[in-house]
């Protein structure tokens, strides 16, 4: 996002105030149709809510939206679903990106390498992958930060394969950028669904 961490809105729902790195903003289109803004970067007065489904879900319900932008909008009924499918996008790329940038070791093997010199700072397990086998890669990259939020096949064609389930990041910006993205996408994303 384009915003600091020093920056800070109030959630439309609950009133509190957070980083907007743990937020998502919101825009009236021109249609009058509530458009997510979650790389926070197009026109309109932002409404802001905390990066929550059932944030999303309760603004929708009890037409807040509307309430903030003190004017009648319009909201799809499945806005959760579209920011959860955006902020996941963004996850992905970023994680691209990172490969781009060699901060990504791919594979079994090159993780267990990476994680033995201790330059390990984000494990990216598949949540598909085998349970035993995640285990174990989680167990060498001691003091790592987890995410196993999304399948082989998604983070495979992230970083331009058919599929894989074990990736290690090193620290980085890029690292920094993905860790806050995943946060905001575990927040929103539909846990009856399986990644």
């Amino acid at each position: 996002m384009p915003h600091d961490d020093k920056t800070a809105r109030q959630c439309i729902v609950s009133g509190e105030t957070h980083p907007v790195s743990e937020m998502v903003r919101f825009v009236v289109g021109p249609d009058e149709e509530i458009v997510a803004d979650v790389a926070g970067r197009l026109p309109g007065r932002g409404l802001w809510l905390s990066a929550k489904r059932d944030m999303i879900e309760t603004a929708a319900a009890k037409r807040l939206f509307s309430k903030a932008a003190h004017r009648p909008v319009r909201v799809s009924e499945t806005l959760a679903d579209t920011v959860s499918e955006l902020l996941k996008r963004r996850c992905l790329d970023t994680l691209g990106l990172a490969r781009r940038a060699g901060l990504t070791a791919v594979g079994a093997d090159k993780v267990r390498a990476q994680a033995a010199s201790g330059q390990t700072a984000v494990l990216v397990e598949a949540a598909d992958g085998s349970k035993g086998e995640r285990d174990k890669m989680v167990a060498c990259a001691r003091g790592a930060k987890v995410v196993d939020v999304f399948n082989r096949h998604e983070i495979g064609a992230a970083l331009g394969r058919d599929e894989a389930v074990h990736v290690g990041l090193t620290s980085g910006g890029l690292t920094t950028v993905f860790l806050t993205e995943v946060a905001r996408y575990d927040g929103v994303r539909s846990r009856s669904v399986v990644p």
